[in-house]
């Protein structure tokens, strides 16, 4: 019974007619993947590493943890692993996938390789995350406004800054956080890793 008004009525209240099931599945599906595809866009994806030029901290295939949402808030700082959209010289080279390297230079530093190490502004950068020390020359160069210089660990076997130039602030996708794969390497992909 409910109360109409104050007085007692016998009639039962109106029942919501029940939804088709295949239709409210769509409707879950659809949900979910407009989640998915919200939260890839803008948040955070997974990735792996197709080649050897993260070596050692970056193993040949290994899943990584994008954070998308981080650089909306701050600028990438050295030591960053940063995935980043091809460059104008690296596509007109017909590169369309996304690469992954290390940020060395910043807006303004002075950069320079030579005997070995990373110079930036004359100072040597202190690296235990390389695989062998560079035995190439590279620079002096001033990295430009709104762009960074970004490097390999594998100093000697990475397609890099060195050779074609400065990624744009505009084409960095976001920052390596963490492998989850493969189970054994699991965790958090810091600036400065502890080995070496």
């Amino acid at each position: 019974m409910t109360r109409v008004q104050g007085k007692v009525s016998d009639e039962k209240p109106p029942q919501k007619a029940s939804e088709n099931p295949w239709l409210e599945g769509l409707k879950t599906i659809g949900l979910s993947a407009v989640l998915a595809f919200g939260i890839r866009t803008f948040v955070a994806e997974a990735r792996y590493i197709p080649s050897g030029s993260m070596l050692p901290t970056l193993q040949i295939n290994d899943r990584l943890i994008v954070d998308k949402l981080g650089y909306h808030f701050k600028n990438p700082q050295r030591g960053d692993v940063v995935v980043f959209s091809p460059t104008d010289t690296l596509e007109k080279q017909n590169f369309h996938d996304a690469f992954i390297k290390r940020v060395i230079g910043l807006p303004g530093d002075k950069v320079e390789v030579k005997g070995g190490r990373v110079f930036i502004n004359d100072k040597p950068l202190q690296e235990n995350y390389i695989a062998d020390n560079p035995q190439y020359q590279y620079g002096p160069v001033t990295v430009p406004q709104d762009s960074y210089l970004v490097l390999g660990d594998n100093r000697n076997n990475s397609y890099d800054s060195h050779y074609w130039g400065f990624v744009p602030r505009n084409h960095i996708i976001g920052r390596a956080i963490v492998r989850f794969w493969p189970m054994n390497r699991l965790g958090e992909i810091t600036p400065e890793p502890n080995y070496k």
